[in-house]
């Protein structure tokens, strides 16, 4: 059954801001090598309380393709340890990897970045064994590529892992995820990409406190979006950010278990904002996928004051289709 909204405060980029769908340099941030920013320049938030809608109550559930979000059950690898980075890796990687390749029909899925998050793990500086700190859950509307950094993710990914890439860590192998031509090919236009990250509870109970709300991937317009830097010591990435607008859609799914996979489209090459460059979303093909869906953790104020805290995992994974 159906819950009615829920009401939540998200925080959106100023107006003031300048927009941009492409490199400026004036809203960024410098992130360590444990993957934490040290702090934000240029950013300034505008907090707005929306409706926040139940999508398990939708009659028509949210898809991949048309929404850029969807939901699956798809419980993960028994006893696998998600504080053990090795484990993650070598165990987890491959399961996101098959889920994601039987969920959007390709055979060229990897895996190759993931983040665990808690407010409490953060505050306390919780490391993951031989990875990365806890990461806070992220309160603020964003999407994780854009424009620019969508192909330049794929590139780096022909190359060996370097930095605080997650395979790096592990040194295994400094061998390349994806194979160059392939790549090539993508990026001329020739085949179709996309990047989809795997989202999932790794606590014994339901999400109460800071669940995740995602925004249909329909309702948001290009002239909104502002590309935010993220300075690595050897590379700068880029999210989006956003301003606020009232079309805007958001959905969450109340009480995620950890038999649930949510999976969340980052880029897609074949996506409406990626085939017109930026252009607005009446001037491309309307039958064209979405690109990417934009998402925050949000406070529910439904969460029982005792509620237990979020402890949830998030995988990127590459994702090269055969046309």
């Amino acid at each position: 059954m159906s819950r009615a909204p829920t009401t939540g405060c998200l925080q959106y980029l100023d107006p003031s801001v300048e927009s941009s769908l492409y490199r400026n340099g004036r809203v960024f941030t410098r992130r360590d090598a444990d993957g934490s920013d040290t702090r934000w320049e240029g950013a300034v938030f505008s907090p707005k309380n929306l409706q926040i809608h139940d999508a398990r109550g939708f009659v028509t559930p949210p898809t991949l393709r048309d929404n850029g979000f969807e939901r699956l059950t798809a419980p993960g690898p028994a006893d696998l340890d998600f504080f053990d980075h090795a484990q993650v890796v070598r165990r987890y990687y491959p399961h996101c990897a098959r889920v994601i390749a039987e969920a959007v029909g390709a055979t060229d899925v990897v895996a190759f970045d993931h983040n665990v998050r808690s407010a409490t793990g953060k505050k306390n500086k919780q490391q993951i064994n031989q990875g990365q700190q806890v990461q806070g859950p992220a309160h603020v509307a964003h999407g994780d590529y854009t424009l620019r950094s969508g192909p330049e993710r794929l590139v780096r990914l022909t190359r060996p892992p370097t930095g605080n890439d997650t395979l790096r860590l592990l040194g295994d192998s400094d061998e390349p995820v994806l194979d160059p031509e392939r790549v090539a090919l993508a990026l001329d236009g020739k085949r179709r990409f996309a990047i989809v990250n795997l989202w999932r509870s790794i606590a014994a109970e339901p999400v109460a406190t800071n669940p995740l709300a995602l925004c249909d991937a329909r309702t948001v317009e290009p002239d909104e979006l502002v590309v935010f830097e993220i300075h690595y010591r050897d590379r700068i990435g880029e999210n989006y950010f956003c301003k606020h607008a009232e079309r805007h859609r958001w959905s969450y799914y109340p009480a995620m278990r950890a038999d649930e996979a949510l999976l969340i489209k980052q880029w897609d090459s074949a996506g409406t904002l990626a085939r017109s460059r930026g252009k607005r979303s009446d001037a491309a093909d309307p039958t064209a996928p979405c690109t990417f869906s934009l998402h925050s953790a949000f406070e529910d104020p439904g969460a029982p004051p005792d509620a237990p805290d979020r402890w949830s995992i998030e995988v990127r994974c590459a994702v090269l289709y055969d046309d």
